[in-house]
């Protein structure tokens, strides 16, 4: 079992847990009342002209640990949203990336862009709480759903006016996204058996996405010179996280890989 396997296992018992306090009916219920909460769409922000950044707050990883031990994550959202993010991620996880929902619902409420909701979905249920804590988005990752799941989760989060980013790490995966309906296909750069990262595995599976569908390119993204590379292959959107998280000056590290995608 890899480490994907072993969150996604953990996150069924969690729940289950969690149905046993709100049932699927009243999330689902929950979910329909945030209809009327108007929230930014998360692929419209990613389709506009030029790169776009996807920033991320995230407080600890498997394979790095606590990231942050200091996380004020409203401040770091207000930053990223003042240096130019498109968008902004949350990892909601809590076992091994130690989130919370509460980071997401807080963040939701003090920027104006989309917010994207990180987990590992693994039941209808986490849709209907993401549209309910205020996500504009959820992540569906390839590897640990099969096709009937990837297609109705699409469709539910198409239901809730949700945008979904579809996560492939592999030729077999994009072509599972796409045939699922994705609209926008995420290339995790992360080798899930030795966590060894190349952005070059975007870059190879660029071109199996046609370009109606919006590519974005996940992890181990660090430098301009990265940046450039993506750009000049074609990717619509870099999702970025222990780079901003590191960083000793957020506003100023994304300024200066936004300046880069400009050329």
């Amino acid at each position: 079992m890899n480490i994907l396997e072993e969150i996604a296992e953990k996150t069924k018992l969690r729940v289950a847990t969690q149905k046993e306090e709100i049932s699927l009916e009243e999330m689902k219920q929950k979910a329909l009342e945030c209809m009327k909460n108007k929230t930014a769409s998360f692929e419209e922000a990613i389709a506009k002209e030029g790169l776009s950044f996807i920033c991320e707050a995230k407080k600890a990883s498997p394979s790095k640990g606590v990231i942050a031990e200091d996380f004020p994550y409203v401040e770091i959202a207000k930053d990223y949203e003042a240096a130019g993010a498109s968008a902004i991620s949350v990892l909601t996880e809590p076992h091994y990336f130690k989130g919370d929902n509460a980071y997401l619902q807080e963040i939701t409420k003090n920027v104006s862009i989309p917010v994207l909701r990180k987990d590992f979905t693994v039941d209808e249920y986490q849709i209907y709480e993401a549209k309910a804590i205020g996500a504009s988005a959820i992540l569906l990752i390839c590897a640990i759903l099969d096709d009937e799941q990837l297609h109705t989760y699409i469709e539910i989060a198409n239901s809730l006016q949700l945008s979904v980013l579809v996560e492939a790490h592999d030729e077999e995966e994009v072509k599972r996204g796409l045939q699922a309906g994705a609209k926008i296909i995420g290339v995790n750069n992360r080798d899930l058996k030795t966590f060894k990262v190349d952005i070059h595995n975007s870059i190879r599976l660029r071109a199996l996405v046609p370009k109606d569908i919006l590519f974005v390119s996940e992890s181990g993204i660090k430098t301009t010179e990265d940046i450039k590379e993506l750009v000049a292959n074609g990717v619509d959107g870099v999702l970025i996280g222990e780079t901003m998280m590191t960083a000793s000056n957020r506003r100023e590290q994304l300024q200066e890989l936004i300046e880069s995608s400009r050329g």
